[in-house]
């Protein structure tokens, strides 16, 4: 990456070098420019005619084409994966002592950020014009013989997971849930509702599967279907 100041005081003296000024010492009072910048800068142009930058003068990257293919298919299956973890994985299988901040930048240099993830609507407007469809379609069907359900999950806590993710690409994936939160679930048919279940535990829906069945028989035998 170029250094925005640097390139600026390289051009200035070479202004003042086409323009006959070719004296260090008088390039810096002009442009309080350090001397010893405007001495190695004419130097350069004496020698090769050029103030452009030498490039690979500068410490060679640790990341070489193993470690960024490593670390990509990493990113690519878990796009969550800190650069320490990405680290401590490199090292551990490549066999070399690397940092986590060169592996940050190389993520910069490959144009990833890593941002939460938005959250995605629950319905598009696609999904809506189905649903309308699908209304109108089955409008007249006899729905004394239908319970309609639906469940939902709620995060306790606010997520967040930062995710990986290419610069200018916008993350539409839903965000992902947290293990801290509680289910609900509920139903309504023609002659009323069932009742609303709340419940947070790990095995909540084989729980809830074992409900829906009991009621269904129940409802059987009461003639509601």
């Amino acid at each position: 990456m170029v250094n925005s100041r640097l390139e600026t005081q390289r051009q200035t003296i070479y202004h003042y070098w086409l323009n006959g000024v070719q004296s260090p010492k008088e390039i810096h009072k002009k442009t309080n420019i350090p001397y010893r910048t405007v001495f190695d800068n004419l130097k350069k142009l004496r020698d090769t005619g050029t103030i452009e930058h030498k490039k690979g003068n500068g410490r060679p990257t640790k990341v070489t084409q193993n470690i960024a293919r490593a670390v990509g298919q990493k990113v690519r299956r878990n796009s969550a994966i800190s650069t320490r973890q990405l680290a401590s994985a490199v090292q551990k299988t490549q066999n070399i002592s690397i940092s986590h901040v060169a592996i940050w930048r190389h993520m910069k240099k490959k144009e990833y950020e890593s941002s939460i993830p938005r959250a995605t609507p629950m319905l598009t407007s696609r999904h809506i014009e189905l649903r309308k469809a699908w209304a109108q379609a089955h409008l007249r069907d006899n729905w004394a013989r239908t319970i309609f359900t639906d469940e939902t999950a709620f995060d306790l806590f606010r997520n967040k997971v930062s995710r990986w993710h290419k610069s200018g690409k916008k993350l539409i994936r839903r965000l992902p849930k947290s293990r801290q939160k509680v289910m609900a679930w509920g139903g309504y048919f023609t002659k009323g509702k069932n009742t609303f279940i709340l419940f947070h535990k790990h095995n909540g829906w084989a729980f809830l599967c074992k409900y829906i069945a009991d009621i269904s028989v129940a409802s059987c035998s009461s003639n509601v279907w």
